[in-house]
Protein backbone atom coordinates (compact mmCIF):
# COMPACT_ATOMS: atom_id res chain seq x y z
CA UNK A 1 0.00 0.00 0.00
CA UNK A 2 1.22 3.39 -0.72
CA UNK A 3 2.96 5.50 1.74
CA UNK A 4 2.59 9.17 2.12
CA UNK A 5 6.33 10.81 3.76
CA UNK A 6 4.29 14.74 3.68
CA UNK A 7 3.04 15.01 7.30
CA UNK A 8 -0.07 17.57 7.56
CA UNK A 9 -0.32 19.56 4.35
CA UNK A 10 -1.17 22.90 3.54
CA UNK A 11 -5.07 22.64 4.61
CA UNK A 12 -4.38 21.71 8.21
CA UNK A 13 -1.42 24.49 9.02
CA UNK A 14 -2.58 25.82 12.56
CA UNK A 15 -3.02 29.34 13.56
CA UNK A 16 -1.98 29.83 17.33
CA UNK A 17 -3.79 32.58 19.12
CA UNK A 18 -2.52 32.90 22.63
CA UNK A 19 -5.26 32.81 25.66
CA UNK A 20 -3.57 35.42 27.64
CA UNK A 21 -4.84 38.24 24.58
CA UNK A 22 -8.58 37.20 25.15
CA UNK A 23 -10.62 39.72 26.88
CA UNK A 24 -11.08 39.66 30.50
CA UNK A 25 -13.31 42.04 31.59
CA UNK A 26 -16.45 40.40 31.00
CA UNK A 27 -18.01 37.72 33.29
CA UNK A 28 -18.94 34.08 31.86
CA UNK A 29 -22.13 33.80 29.36
CA UNK A 30 -23.13 31.74 26.84
CA UNK A 31 -21.19 32.35 23.34
CA UNK A 32 -18.97 35.12 24.29
CA UNK A 33 -15.90 34.02 22.92
CA UNK A 34 -14.65 34.46 19.22
CA UNK A 35 -14.39 31.95 16.68
CA UNK A 36 -10.59 32.16 16.54
CA UNK A 37 -10.72 32.84 20.73
CA UNK A 38 -12.61 29.17 21.36
CA UNK A 39 -9.41 27.55 18.71
CA UNK A 40 -7.09 28.83 21.58
CA UNK A 41 -8.94 26.88 24.36
CA UNK A 42 -9.32 24.28 22.17
CA UNK A 43 -5.21 24.17 20.86
CA UNK A 44 -4.51 24.59 24.77
CA UNK A 45 -7.18 22.26 26.49
CA UNK A 46 -8.30 20.16 23.63
CA UNK A 47 -7.54 16.65 25.54
CA UNK A 48 -10.72 14.75 24.94
CA UNK A 49 -11.43 12.47 21.96
CA UNK A 50 -14.91 14.87 21.30
CA UNK A 51 -13.69 18.51 22.06
CA UNK A 52 -13.06 18.99 18.34
CA UNK A 53 -16.46 17.53 17.93
CA UNK A 54 -17.71 20.62 20.04
CA UNK A 55 -17.55 23.13 17.18
CA UNK A 56 -19.84 21.50 15.11
CA UNK A 57 -22.84 23.10 14.05
CA UNK A 58 -25.97 23.73 16.11
CA UNK A 59 -23.55 24.02 19.57
CA UNK A 60 -23.78 26.54 22.63
CA UNK A 61 -21.10 27.18 24.81
CA UNK A 62 -20.58 28.68 28.15
CA UNK A 63 -17.87 30.91 28.13
CA UNK A 64 -15.49 31.97 30.76
CA UNK A 65 -12.86 34.80 30.18
CA UNK A 66 -9.32 33.51 31.30
CA UNK A 67 -10.94 29.97 32.28
CA UNK A 68 -12.39 28.02 29.21
CA UNK A 69 -15.91 26.81 27.71
CA UNK A 70 -18.63 23.93 28.22
CA UNK A 71 -20.17 23.04 24.70
CA UNK A 72 -23.48 22.18 25.09
CA UNK A 73 -26.53 22.03 22.29
CA UNK A 74 -30.29 22.10 23.67
CA UNK A 75 -33.55 20.73 22.93
CA UNK A 76 -37.50 20.50 24.44
CA UNK A 77 -35.83 22.90 26.93
CA UNK A 78 -33.28 20.16 27.95
CA UNK A 79 -29.44 20.96 27.70
CA UNK A 80 -27.14 18.39 26.89
CA UNK A 81 -23.13 18.66 27.80
CA UNK A 82 -21.21 17.57 25.33
CA UNK A 83 -17.95 15.76 26.72
CA UNK A 84 -15.64 17.45 29.17
CA UNK A 85 -14.79 21.28 30.26
CA UNK A 86 -12.65 22.42 28.00
CA UNK A 87 -10.37 24.34 30.23
CA UNK A 88 -7.41 23.08 32.53
CA UNK A 89 -8.17 20.39 35.04
CA UNK A 90 -7.89 22.76 38.02
CA UNK A 91 -10.71 24.68 36.79
CA UNK A 92 -13.09 22.04 36.05
CA UNK A 93 -14.94 22.54 38.90
CA UNK A 94 -15.19 26.69 38.85
CA UNK A 95 -16.63 26.04 35.07
CA UNK A 96 -19.25 23.50 36.38
CA UNK A 97 -20.23 25.27 39.20
CA UNK A 98 -20.75 28.45 37.10
CA UNK A 99 -22.66 27.04 34.57
CA UNK A 100 -25.09 24.78 36.99
CA UNK A 101 -25.96 28.26 38.55
CA UNK A 102 -28.14 28.82 36.04
CA UNK A 103 -30.37 25.89 36.88
CA UNK A 104 -31.30 24.90 33.78
CA UNK A 105 -30.00 20.76 35.04
CA UNK A 106 -28.13 19.78 32.12
CA UNK A 107 -27.43 16.11 31.08
CA UNK A 108 -23.95 15.56 30.48
CA UNK A 109 -22.75 12.79 27.78
CA UNK A 110 -19.69 11.29 27.39
CA UNK A 111 -17.63 12.46 30.32
CA UNK A 112 -14.43 11.20 31.61
CA UNK A 113 -14.70 9.21 35.49
CA UNK A 114 -12.84 12.51 36.94
CA UNK A 115 -15.45 14.50 35.44
CA UNK A 116 -18.26 11.82 36.47
CA UNK A 117 -16.54 11.97 40.09
CA UNK A 118 -16.55 15.65 40.46
CA UNK A 119 -19.97 16.27 39.58
CA UNK A 120 -21.68 13.09 41.79
CA UNK A 121 -19.70 14.58 44.39
CA UNK A 122 -19.83 18.39 44.36
CA UNK A 123 -23.13 18.73 42.73
CA UNK A 124 -25.67 15.17 43.49
CA UNK A 125 -25.42 14.07 40.04
CA UNK A 126 -26.12 10.74 39.14
CA UNK A 127 -23.13 9.61 37.07
CA UNK A 128 -23.52 6.12 35.44
CA UNK A 129 -21.19 4.57 32.95
CA UNK A 130 -22.70 4.13 29.48
CA UNK A 131 -19.44 2.26 27.79
CA UNK A 132 -15.62 2.49 27.51
CA UNK A 133 -13.23 4.67 25.32
CA UNK A 134 -10.18 2.62 23.92
CA UNK A 135 -6.85 4.59 23.91
CA UNK A 136 -3.97 2.82 22.05
CA UNK A 137 -0.10 4.04 22.90
CA UNK A 138 1.33 4.35 19.15
CA UNK A 139 4.73 4.35 20.82
CA UNK A 140 4.61 0.87 22.00
CA UNK A 141 2.18 -0.29 19.67
CA UNK A 142 3.19 -2.88 16.49
CA UNK A 143 0.88 -5.77 15.12
CA UNK A 144 2.86 -8.44 16.48
CA UNK A 145 0.97 -11.20 18.76
CA UNK A 146 -1.92 -13.45 18.39
CA UNK A 147 -4.42 -11.03 19.18
CA UNK A 148 -3.38 -9.15 15.98
CA UNK A 149 -3.47 -11.62 13.87
CA UNK A 150 -6.71 -10.52 12.23
CA UNK A 151 -5.51 -7.60 11.55
CA UNK A 152 -2.52 -8.69 9.60
CA UNK A 153 -4.55 -11.07 7.63
CA UNK A 154 -7.03 -8.30 6.49
CA UNK A 155 -3.50 -5.65 5.88
CA UNK A 156 -2.27 -8.75 4.08
CA UNK A 157 -5.57 -9.26 1.99
CA UNK A 158 -5.86 -5.31 1.03
CA UNK A 159 -2.00 -5.42 -0.11
CA UNK A 160 -2.83 -8.79 -2.36
CA UNK A 161 -5.80 -7.64 -4.35
CA UNK A 162 -4.40 -3.95 -5.33
CA UNK A 163 -6.19 -1.79 -2.51
CA UNK A 164 -4.15 1.66 -2.77
CA UNK A 165 -4.37 3.56 0.76
CA UNK A 166 -2.93 7.58 0.31
CA UNK A 167 -3.98 10.48 2.50
CA UNK A 168 -5.16 13.45 0.69
CA UNK A 169 -7.08 17.03 1.15
CA UNK A 170 -9.61 15.80 -1.42
CA UNK A 171 -11.33 12.54 -1.78
CA UNK A 172 -13.47 12.52 -5.06
CA UNK A 173 -16.65 10.34 -4.38
CA UNK A 174 -17.10 10.79 -0.98
CA UNK A 175 -20.55 12.02 -0.08
CA UNK A 176 -21.96 8.74 -3.04
CA UNK A 177 -20.21 6.45 -1.04
CA UNK A 178 -21.58 8.31 1.78
CA UNK A 179 -24.99 8.19 0.90
CA UNK A 180 -24.57 3.87 -0.05
CA UNK A 181 -23.02 3.11 3.18
CA UNK A 182 -26.71 4.98 4.83
CA UNK A 183 -28.42 2.95 3.51
CA UNK A 184 -26.85 -0.35 4.94
CA UNK A 185 -27.16 1.24 8.55
CA UNK A 186 -29.96 0.61 11.01
CA UNK A 187 -30.31 4.35 11.15
CA UNK A 188 -31.05 4.66 7.64
CA UNK A 189 -30.80 8.00 5.07
CA UNK A 190 -29.25 10.10 8.05
CA UNK A 191 -26.29 10.68 9.39
CA UNK A 192 -26.07 10.59 13.41
CA UNK A 193 -24.99 14.09 15.13
CA UNK A 194 -23.86 15.66 18.47
CA UNK A 195 -21.98 12.33 19.60
CA UNK A 196 -20.29 12.56 16.03
CA UNK A 197 -19.70 15.96 13.97
CA UNK A 198 -20.71 16.26 10.26
CA UNK A 199 -18.97 14.84 7.88
CA UNK A 200 -19.20 17.97 5.90
CA UNK A 201 -18.12 20.45 9.02
CA UNK A 202 -16.85 23.67 7.77
CA UNK A 203 -13.97 24.25 9.97
CA UNK A 204 -11.63 21.06 9.64
CA UNK A 205 -7.98 22.35 10.06
CA UNK A 206 -5.95 19.62 11.94
CA UNK A 207 -8.13 16.68 10.28
CA UNK A 208 -6.43 13.74 9.09
CA UNK A 209 -8.08 11.95 5.94
CA UNK A 210 -7.04 8.44 4.76
CA UNK A 211 -8.90 6.69 1.89
CA UNK A 212 -8.89 2.91 -0.02
CA UNK A 213 -9.02 3.11 -3.42
CA UNK A 214 -9.20 -0.41 -5.22
CA UNK A 215 -9.25 0.04 -9.01
CA UNK A 216 -9.43 3.67 -9.25
CA UNK A 217 -13.15 3.48 -7.05
CA UNK A 218 -13.40 4.81 -3.49
CA UNK A 219 -13.77 1.93 -1.12
CA UNK A 220 -13.71 3.55 2.14
CA UNK A 221 -12.33 6.80 4.04
CA UNK A 222 -11.84 7.59 7.14
CA UNK A 223 -11.49 11.21 8.78
CA UNK A 224 -9.50 11.32 11.94
CA UNK A 225 -9.82 14.77 14.09
CA UNK A 226 -6.87 16.29 16.40
CA UNK A 227 -6.40 15.84 20.19
CA UNK A 228 -4.64 18.90 21.93
CA UNK A 229 -2.76 19.36 24.79
CA UNK A 230 -0.51 22.43 25.44
CA UNK A 231 -1.10 23.85 21.67
CA UNK A 232 0.54 20.29 20.12
CA UNK A 233 -1.32 17.51 18.80
CA UNK A 234 -0.76 14.63 20.84
CA UNK A 235 -3.27 12.01 18.94
CA UNK A 236 -6.00 11.45 16.90
CA UNK A 237 -9.58 9.66 16.89
CA UNK A 238 -11.30 8.44 13.98
CA UNK A 239 -14.56 10.09 14.18
CA UNK A 240 -16.01 9.38 10.31
CA UNK A 241 -16.03 6.28 8.74
CA UNK A 242 -17.57 4.99 5.59
CA UNK A 243 -16.95 1.85 3.60
CA UNK A 244 -18.22 0.37 0.12
CA UNK A 245 -19.60 -3.23 0.41
CA UNK A 246 -17.85 -3.99 -2.88
CA UNK A 247 -14.60 -4.93 -0.83
CA UNK A 248 -16.28 -7.88 1.03
CA UNK A 249 -13.33 -8.37 3.50
CA UNK A 250 -13.96 -4.89 4.71
CA UNK A 251 -11.37 -2.41 4.76
CA UNK A 252 -11.65 -1.33 7.90
CA UNK A 253 -9.06 -2.56 9.30
CA UNK A 254 -6.52 -1.65 6.46
CA UNK A 255 -7.06 1.81 6.88
CA UNK A 256 -6.30 2.19 10.53
CA UNK A 257 -3.14 0.41 10.65
CA UNK A 258 -2.12 2.35 7.57
CA UNK A 259 -3.34 5.53 9.31
CA UNK A 260 -1.41 4.39 12.90
CA UNK A 261 1.63 3.73 11.41
CA UNK A 262 1.71 7.34 9.72
CA UNK A 263 0.81 8.93 12.70
CA UNK A 264 3.39 6.64 14.75
CA UNK A 265 6.38 7.79 12.22
CA UNK A 266 5.30 11.01 13.06
CA UNK A 267 5.90 11.24 16.50
CA UNK A 268 2.33 11.40 17.62
CA UNK A 269 1.80 9.39 20.92
CA UNK A 270 -2.03 8.49 21.31
CA UNK A 271 -5.02 7.28 18.87
CA UNK A 272 -8.41 7.48 20.78
CA UNK A 273 -10.43 5.05 19.06
CA UNK A 274 -14.08 6.53 20.73
CA UNK A 275 -16.79 5.68 22.27
CA UNK A 276 -17.86 2.05 22.51
CA UNK A 277 -21.48 2.55 24.25
CA UNK A 278 -22.78 0.37 26.75
CA UNK A 279 -19.56 -1.32 27.24
CA UNK A 280 -19.29 -1.99 31.25
CA UNK A 281 -18.13 -3.80 34.08
CA UNK A 282 -18.51 -5.56 37.11
CA UNK A 283 -17.82 -2.49 39.29
CA UNK A 284 -20.70 -0.26 41.02
CA UNK A 285 -19.63 2.93 41.90
CA UNK A 286 -20.38 5.55 44.11
CA UNK A 287 -22.78 7.75 42.43
CA UNK A 288 -24.33 5.23 39.65
CA UNK A 289 -27.90 4.79 39.43
CA UNK A 290 -27.79 1.43 39.86
CA UNK A 291 -31.39 0.75 38.06
CA UNK A 292 -29.90 2.37 34.39
CA UNK A 293 -26.60 0.65 34.84
CA UNK A 294 -28.69 -2.93 34.58
CA UNK A 295 -30.61 -1.24 31.85
CA UNK A 296 -27.35 -0.64 29.92
CA UNK A 297 -26.24 -4.08 30.89
CA UNK A 298 -29.13 -5.45 29.44
CA UNK A 299 -29.02 -3.77 26.63
CA UNK A 300 -25.47 -4.59 25.63
CA UNK A 301 -26.54 -8.13 25.86
CA UNK A 302 -29.33 -8.88 24.46
CA UNK A 303 -29.93 -5.60 22.12
CA UNK A 304 -27.44 -6.11 19.45
CA UNK A 305 -30.12 -6.32 16.84
CA UNK A 306 -30.62 -2.18 17.46
CA UNK A 307 -26.93 -1.62 17.45
CA UNK A 308 -23.99 -4.27 17.42
CA UNK A 309 -22.40 -3.29 20.63
CA UNK A 310 -20.90 -6.28 21.00
CA UNK A 311 -19.26 -5.96 17.12
CA UNK A 312 -18.33 -2.99 18.00
CA UNK A 313 -15.97 -3.80 20.46
CA UNK A 314 -14.51 -7.12 19.38
CA UNK A 315 -13.50 -4.73 16.37
CA UNK A 316 -11.54 -2.17 18.77
CA UNK A 317 -10.24 -4.39 21.13
CA UNK A 318 -8.15 -5.99 18.23
CA UNK A 319 -5.99 -3.04 18.10
CA UNK A 320 -5.12 -4.08 21.92
CA UNK A 321 -5.48 -0.65 23.68
CA UNK A 322 -6.53 -0.08 27.10
CA UNK A 323 -9.84 0.57 28.21
CA UNK A 324 -11.36 3.85 29.87
CA UNK A 325 -14.50 3.90 31.95
CA UNK A 326 -16.91 6.96 29.93
CA UNK A 327 -19.99 8.32 32.08
CA UNK A 328 -23.10 9.86 31.63
CA UNK A 329 -24.42 12.48 34.47
CA UNK A 330 -28.15 12.98 35.36
CA UNK A 331 -30.30 14.85 38.03
CA UNK A 332 -32.82 11.68 37.71
CA UNK A 333 -31.93 8.42 38.48
CA UNK A 334 -34.06 6.95 35.25
CA UNK A 335 -33.63 9.90 32.95
CA UNK A 336 -36.41 8.75 30.86
CA UNK A 337 -37.69 12.57 29.23
CA UNK A 338 -34.19 13.05 28.88
CA UNK A 339 -33.12 9.79 26.84
CA UNK A 340 -35.85 10.57 24.20
CA UNK A 341 -34.59 14.07 23.77
CA UNK A 342 -31.24 13.24 23.36
CA UNK A 343 -32.22 10.12 20.77
CA UNK A 344 -33.81 13.12 18.99
CA UNK A 345 -30.87 15.73 19.10
CA UNK A 346 -28.35 12.82 18.01
CA UNK A 347 -30.82 12.56 14.79
CA UNK A 348 -31.59 8.73 15.41
CA UNK A 349 -35.06 9.09 14.85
Amino acid sequence: MKQLTEHHGECNKARIFPIDAHRTRFHAQVDLFTFEERLAYLRKFGRHCLSFSALQPGMHYFDVPGKGFIAFTEKWGTRFVLADPVCDEKDSEELLREFLKQGKSPTFVQISQDIAELIHEKFGYYTTQFGVETTVNLDMWDLKGKKKQILRTSVNHARKEGVVIEENCTGNGCRQLTDAWLKTRKVKNREIRFLIRPMDMEYQEGTRKFYAWLDGELIGFIYFDPVYRDNRITGYVPNISRFSNRFKPGIFYPLMIHAMETFKNEGIHYLNLGLCPLVSDDEDLPGESLLLKRINRLLYSHGNWIFSFKGLYFTKSRFGGTDSRIFGGTRERLPARAFITLLKVCNIF
